[in-house]
Order: C-alpha cells, then structure tokens, then sequence
C-alpha cells in the first residue's frame, strides 16, 4: 500500500518502520520536509521513505496516518485536503496534560463526536476513519511480539473494507487486529489507552507489558 504519515513522533516513527520493513510505499508529511530530525529518521528508517510537504504526501496514498498529538489534530486535518474515498487511520488520544484525562469525555448514543475518532471523521468527511494504533505505546509498535504470541491491535471504524485494510496493516507489523465495531467504539478505546498510560508512566509498569485478548484453547479468534 502506499502510505502517509502524518507525524514524525514516536507512533508515527514505530510505524513507518515495521511498515517499511513489510514492503509499504511510505512518505512522511510534514509542514518541514527538510528538517534535520526529520531527515534523520528517513536515514534511520531506510529504504525509499521520503519527506514531503502534507498536499504532496497525501496525493496519491491509499492510507494516511494521522499520528500527531491531539493539540494539533484539528489545524493538521484542514492542510489535508478532503481525502475523498481514502482510508484515515486515527491514532491520536485527546489527552489533557499530565495525563490527568481525556479532553473528549466518551458521549452518549446522541452525541455526535463522544470521541476524536468521531471529530476527526467531521473535519475529514470524505475520508474512511479507522480508529486503530492508539491504545497501547510504540514500543509495542516497533515490536509486538510477547512469549505468549502477538498481542492484540484494537480497531473501529464504520467501513468495512476500511477496517480489513487496516487489519491487514496490523497484521504486518505483527499484531492480532481485533475489530472492535463502529466508529463509535472509539469512545472506549481512547480510555483504554488512557488505562495502558496510566498503568505505564504513572503507576510505573514501564512500556514493556501490553492490554490484549487471550482465547481459550480451540475457541475462534
């Protein structure tokens, strides 16, 4: 697939790198494509990754990956374009700062944006959201795999076809995708992610542990 990321950070880094590995065409955008930071990444990352300005980056990709924090997710989505018929992968969380909560509290059956997934989906109408890459840190990101197996890779998102597509991204990186519903399910899963930070950084599990589904044995995945 061909695919932007939008956010040089460490989600969109961890990405592009398992993604590069995997064979994806990837192209980071950014308001500074000559950026020293930047351009260090591309070397880090290797390949045919490439920097380029956001209109550009977006053009001809069928995945665009908004990895940015959730401060600048409103101003990054208007430079996008509309995206029309293109698949938009929402990792972002609405944290507040110090991770003491979520600036978009989950909303009941009758609110319209419970979640940033469903405000991101307002900003880009045209576009497919999928939320996905949000609740767990990009350590797990660069590397999945736990001595019980792959770990789980929650994602919703109102397009089917959306959804396998960003299925089988995960399943690249070395994820189990667990297709978690609607749009609307995005309303739990940025809590969740609140729950993995908190267990992480401020209850001092570290990075390395993971929120994920186990089966038991014989039973469907």
């Amino acid at each position: 697939m061909k695919i932007a990321i939008i956010g040089s950070g460490r989600v969109g880094a961890a990405l592009a790198a398992g993604w590069a590995k995997a064979g994806h065409t990837l192209s980071f955008g950014s308001r500074d494509p000559g950026a020293a930071k930047l351009q260090a990444l591309l070397e880090e990352i290797g390949g045919d990754v490439v920097a380029t300005g956001y209109a550009e980056a977006v053009a001809d990709a069928d995945v665009v990956v908004l990895a940015v924090p959730w401060s600048a997710a409103e101003a990054t989505a208007q430079q996008l374009g509309a995206l029309a018929g293109k698949i938009v992968i929402d990792c972002t969380n609405p944290l507040k700062p110090n991770f003491a909560g979520l600036e978009i509290q989950p909303g009941s059956d009758t609110d319209q944006h419970g979640s940033a997934a469903e405000q991101i989906a307002a900003w880009l109408p045209a576009a497919k959201v999928v939320k996905a890459f949000n609740t767990t840190g990009s350590a797990n990101m660069r590397d999945p795999h736990y001595p019980s197996g792959p770990i789980s890779m929650f994602l919703c998102g109102d397009d089917a076809d959306a959804k396998a597509s960003v299925a089988r991204l995960a399943r690249d990186l070395g994820f189990e995708p667990i297709d978690s519903g609607e749009l609307t399910m995005a309303r739990y899963l940025e809590p969740l992610a609140l729950l993995w930070i908190s267990l992480a950084f401020k209850q001092g599990l570290g990075p390395d542990f993971a929120i994920t589904l186990v089966h038991r044995s014989g039973a469907a995945s």
